[in-house]
């Protein structure tokens, strides 16, 4: 009992098989048969001599499927077959046994400061596997169907200038927002992400096991003044990512892949959705968007305190939306704009409707609003300052938007911004976060043609526009990744410790994550930089 290993199980018929064994670094490769529908694996023995073993499960085409990393907090986890059937040709498992270290390891220590059920594992489990939502037929017929089919980007015109439409004329056919040259993709190699404020190219789904894949149309949003938690998003070859769900640990900007670390039914993959986090309930909320051909108008709740997965059976209506914007006031969701599909051979169009999710009470509903209404678009930006919402861009083809409309949240009335300065040239899909009481961020998207790489912030109270220069945010261009803004520990002397405080005084900082260039490439690479740098 004393000699630690590593053990695992190919399906219910076979005895537990040890890959690994006695406490030195070490690596095992297995080849998984075709036809195995469950691996189970776990340690056995003391972690004396190791911190953590990471395990990666590739395809028959040296395709990560999979990863996941036990701990002494997390000694077993389980994974059924992939609902896509990714290894149902076979498959290859690779343990990797990492040594003592002189400092802890970044995955033990969140581990530590976590709610975590001890039979969870640090590992992606896929849907399908045990307390995960079980699929019906319908749904794997409606899979089988789109499997191979590139996701298409509603709304997103393919290399045509941005124009306004006549007020008779139809609106253009759907392409993809990053079409991608086949012969380029084929020829680059993945690149191991590199150190924070550095491009880190990721043309195909391999990833790292200490960082998320290379993807767009993730969302990131802060749960705590120490974590922000990524979900969802989409690679290259415009294949949903295998990794869907990871922490961000911004004491030392580690990632942790954090899919079974809660409990309950995971969203399905996808892109163009919302997640909006609730500091008073301390709950995450994913709403919308798609995958393939399939549209999503559900309500996913995280608990981050129990961290606890459930799917709200919510009463009202609300249509199918991606690339929305949604933003959160008194407790309340607000839902503006996005795409909605129409039925074949109609193109889905853009809505310019408002939508708010009551929590306590599960219900949708629409409010009446006065004012002078944006345009229908998708793929914009909106934020809350000031007991307002501010919208900002957007798309609906073939017409690309730069203008700004607020809507104030106590009259319930949508006015135009008259703006004034350097504004922003039109784009959708650009990143946007809030940087104080009367100022937010825009960066990148993308205005029909290219991914923009150009920098402005926007000041309530004068309602004007600011050109930034800033070369660690302007030297790649990138769309449809994310940007939050996060406190930064402030260190307090005491006469026994050193003591992290944060506080709304405390220093901000901006993170982006992600996003795609438009020319094949997706990015992994996690940018930092002190708010008071953008301010100043």
């Amino acid at each position: 009992m004393d000699e630690f290993g590593v053990y695992a199980v190919f399906g219910p018929d076979e005895a537990p098989r040890q890959l690994v064994h006695g406490g030195k670094p070490g690596k095992c490769t297995v080849a998984v048969k075709p036809g195995v529908q469950q691996i189970v694996l776990f340690t056995r023995g003391r972690w004396d001599n190791c911190t953590s073993v990471t395990v990666e499960l590739n395809d028959e085409n040296d395709i990560l499927i999979l990863l996941g990393k036990l701990t002494p907090f997390s000694k077993c986890f389980s994974w059924e077959v992939w609902e896509d059937g990714a290894w149902s040709n076979g498959a290859t498992l690779t343990v990797q046994l990492e040594g003592v270290k002189s400092e802890p390891d970044a995955a033990l220590t969140i581990s530590q400061k976590e709610y975590t059920p001890e039979c969870n594992g640090a590992a992606l489990v896929p849907r399908g596997g045990i307390g995960k939502r079980k699929r019906s037929k319908d749904e794997e017929e409606e899979e089988d169907k789109a499997k191979g089919q590139e996701n298409i980007c509603p709304n997103a015109s393919e290399k045509v200038t941005p124009h306004r439409r006549g007020r008779n004329s139809l609106r253009t056919g759907q392409t993809r927002l990053f079409p991608q040259k086949e012969e380029q993709t084929a020829t680059h190699t993945p690149q191991k992400p590199r150190a924070k404020g550095k491009q880190t190219k990721t043309p195909t789904q391999s990833a790292s096991v200490d960082s998320p894949s290379g993807r767009w149309g993730q969302t990131l949003c802060q749960i705590d003044p120490q974590t922000a938690i990524l979900i969802g998003g989409q690679g290259a070859r415009m294949q949903f990512c295998k990794d869907p769900i990871w922490k961000l640990c911004t004491e030392d900007l580690s990632w942790v892949p954090a899919e079974t670390l809660a409990e309950g039914p995971t969203p399905e993959a996808r892109i163009g959705h919302t997640a909006t986090y609730d500091p008073e309930s301390k709950r995450i909320f994913v709403f919308g968007g798609s995958k393939h051909k399939k549209w999503f108008n559900d309500v996913h709740i995280l608990d981050t305190q129990s961290w606890r997965w459930t799917m709200v059976e919510a009463q009202g209506k609300v249509p199918p939306l991606a690339y929305h914007s949604c933003t959160l006031f008194r407790g309340e969701l607000f839902v503006f704009g996005g795409v909605f599909p129409r039925p074949h051979p109609e193109p889905d169009g853009c809505s310019n409707s408002l939508y708010i999710f009551n929590p306590e009470m599960a219900i949708w509903y629409q409010p009446i609003v006065n004012g002078n209404k944006p345009a229908p678009r998708s793929g914009h930006s909106a934020c809350v300052m000031q007991g307002k919402i501010f919208i900002f861009g957007g798309w609906d083809t073939p017409v690309c938007f730069n203008d700004m409309f607020q809507l104030d949240l106590c009259l319930m009335e949508f006015s135009a911004v008259q703006t004034s300065g350097s504004a922003p040239s039109p784009r959708s899909w650009h990143g946007s976060a809030v940087l104080s009481d009367s100022r937010f961020l825009v960066h990148g998207g993308y205005n029909g043609n290219d991914a923009l790489s150009d920098t402005f912030m926007f000041n309530s109270e004068t309602s004007c526009w600011t050109s930034l220069t800033l070369p660690p945010l302007t030297s790649v261009p990138r769309a449809g990744h994310s940007i939050i803004t996060m406190a930064t520990a402030c260190r307090k002397d005491s006469s026994d410790e050193q003591e992290e405080e944060f506080s709304e005084s405390s220093p901000q900082t901006l993170l982006i994550f992600g996003g795609g260039d438009n020319d094949g490439s997706f990015f992994s690479d996690l940018i930092t930089m002190p708010v008071k740098d953008l301010c100043e």
